[in-house]
């Protein structure tokens, strides 16, 4: 699976304290609860190329056991959001999947939030 990127202008991580947002998908005829959480943040320096420096990290996330979870269990791949961090004059990104209403259980159960 490939990570996606979304370039939203505003994005999840413009409030800091919503890391939880709802949908709900139609499986043939069952309604499931979307959750889409923060899975992954992380902050990075001002540099030339960012999505060429963030790779590094976004990979090493992917290879850890709640990296592999996410990938595996995500009900899309996860997407990641780059947004200016004004206080360390760098960027600041985010890992959010799409994780169904058990999945999301087990996820905050075992890992808590990002």
């Amino acid at each position: 699976m490939a990570m996606n990127y979304n370039s939203q202008t505003k994005g999840y991580l413009d409030d800091p304290t919503i890391r939880v947002r709802h949908k709900v998908i139609i499986e043939g005829d069952k309604a499931h609860e979307i959750h889409i959480v923060i899975v992954h943040r992380f902050k990075m320096s001002d540099v030339e190329d960012p999505e060429l420096y963030a790779a590094q990290p976004i990979w090493e996330w992917q290879q850890t056991e709640k990296g592999k979870w996410v990938m595996k269990h995500s009900v899309d791949s996860p997407v990641w959001h780059r947004h200016m961090d004004v206080s360390i004059y760098g960027y600041e990104y985010a890992i959010t999947a799409k994780l169904k209403g058990a999945d999301f259980t087990y996820y905050t159960l075992k890992w808590g939030s990002a």
